[in-house]
């Protein structure tokens, strides 16, 4: 693999400098000779300085509606049941390098290579710890210059990866803070993910929304961070459009199936888990392509560079378990955004109750058998399974006549929002009709058009 490259000429260079006395080199307080003479460039000016950057930073909430946060042990030990385990330990070797702690920070390194021998990220900073006992670190990957250049990408790679892991813990969400999104979430719905692609992050949610009545007005997404994971996206970036552009898609999608480890070959790792792309809003864009999936790493690799894979999300193998023992098929969202935007849920309140409004008098024009009025909810861009609105509201008309006017109820209600260069919901709901306990599952696509919602896609689950 390309990374076990930039590994090698790391571990080179550890080796080379380990035939030194380095020892020699260390004053008595554990502090290397740069340290102990005039400042000098060092691992800490390039690991470190965006995260005090960070620290310092007056800005908070940040734009994205994070919070900026500095490195400190209370705030490692409160993020570190989030984060994997192998990243936890990183973080902490960051931090004590940060306190000039170099000594600790170099055994802990030593332990992490040891327990993970396929972290490449891990072996780049476990070899630069070694380098400062005997010179200056110019920056992350201070290998010599002829052999940087053999592995120009490699280190580039390992050294974004890295940035990104920092930025995301100096960069967290607020308690309680949820991605725009998420509108609100059926209690059907357990769990809940999103990923930011442009901090290579994967959060994954508990639902907290107990069951609620078709008139309970409180919707309010309650969403808990459970889990906080790096990941690789595509190796041409995101946005996917065609089959084989190696680009990540975008949008509002749901976990399909899960696939067995021992049917998948070694590149999957422990796991996949496969999401509907394309969906409705794809298929009416002319997107093309399928078989994306969440999942894990080779053997040889602990994680990928943040674009890396053929358009799938990648975790690494111990993080991937976590989601595999935690989500649930068909029903747990996945979002992918190029960033999200983090806020309190009640600031979503006004455009919940906005398209709530519209979603329920579609509901009494249904209920009523009103069939001119019903159809006016509908685009005149609908298709489904290649059927537009002509062809398919024989359909509708014929269960109407069916069923005669009868009074149905929306449960368990999930609306998930997506804007790009249009506006859409995805919702999904039990429609049950009165008197009765049990109904069809519908999940509709809507799309402003000209100011007000119309729906574009719908079927039943």
């Amino acid at each position: 693999m390309i990374l076990v490259a930039a590994v090698a000429v790391t571990l080179l260079v550890a080796a080379a400098l380990l035939r030194h006395n380095a020892s020699d080199t260390l004053s008595p307080t554990g502090q290397g000779a740069s340290e102990a003479g005039a400042p000098s460039s060092s691992l800490i000016d390039s690991a470190m300085a965006r995260v005090q950057d960070t620290a310092r930073s007056t800005v908070s909430p940040l734009p994205s509606g994070l919070a900026a946060v500095g490195l400190t042990s209370e705030r490692l030990n409160q993020a570190r049941p989030l984060m994997g385990q192998a990243e936890a330990r990183l973080i902490g070797i960051y931090q004590l390098i940060s306190q000039t702690r170099h000594r600790e920070a170099l055994a802990q390194a030593e332990a992490l290579v040891r327990d993970h021998p396929n972290f490449q990220l891990a072996h780049l900073v476990h070899g630069d710890l070694l380098s400062l006992q005997a010179r200056p670190v110019r920056q992350l990957g201070d290998v010599p210059d002829t052999k940087a250049m053999a592995a120009a990408a490699q280190l580039s790679a390992l050294r974004e990866e890295s940035h990104r892991r920092l930025r995301a813990l100096t960069e967290r969400p607020p308690e309680g803070s949820v991605p725009t999104q998420f509108l609100t979430l059926s209690p059907h719905s357990r769990h809940a993910i999103a990923v930011d692609a442009s901090r290579s992050r994967l959060y994954l949610f508990e639902n907290l929304n107990p069951a609620r009545s078709s008139g309970d007005a409180d919707r309010a997404p309650r969403l808990k961070l459970l889990g906080d994971f790096y990941i690789s996206v595509g190796l041409s970036g995101i946005e996917k459009a065609v089959e084989g552009d190696k680009r990540t898609p975008l949008g509002v999608y749901y976990i399909t199936s899960t696939l067995n480890p021992a049917d998948l070959p070694d590149l999957y790792g422990v796991g996949a888990l496969p999401i509907n792309y394309p969906n409705a809003l794809d298929m009416q864009r002319g997107k093309t392509g399928g078989g994306i999936w969440l999942h894990g790493t080779p053997s040889d690799q602990f994680v990928r560079a943040p674009q890396a894979s053929d358009g799938c999300v990648v975790l690494s193998n111990p993080d991937l378990e976590r989601v595999l023992a935690t989500v649930q098929i068909r029903t747990t969202p996945v979002v992918i955004a190029p960033s999200l935007q983090w806020v309190q849920p009640d600031a979503l309140a006004a455009e919940r109750q906005q398209f709530e409004s519209v979603l329920d008098a579609w509901r009494r024009s249904r209920s009523e058998g009103n069939l001119a009025e019903l159809k006016g909810f509908y685009s005149s861009r609908f298709m489904n399974q290649g059927r537009d609105l002509a062809q398919w509201w024989p359909r509708v008309e014929g269960e109407l006549r069916a069923s005669g006017s009868r009074e149905l109820r929306i449960k368990d209600l999930s609306v998930l929002r997506w804007r790009d260069q249009e506006d859409t919901m995805v919702v999904t709901f039990g429609e049950v009709a009165a008197g009765q306990s049990r109904g069809v599952t519908r999940r509709q696509y809507w799309k402003r058009e000209q100011d007000r919602w119309t729906i574009f896609f719908e079927g039943t689950l």
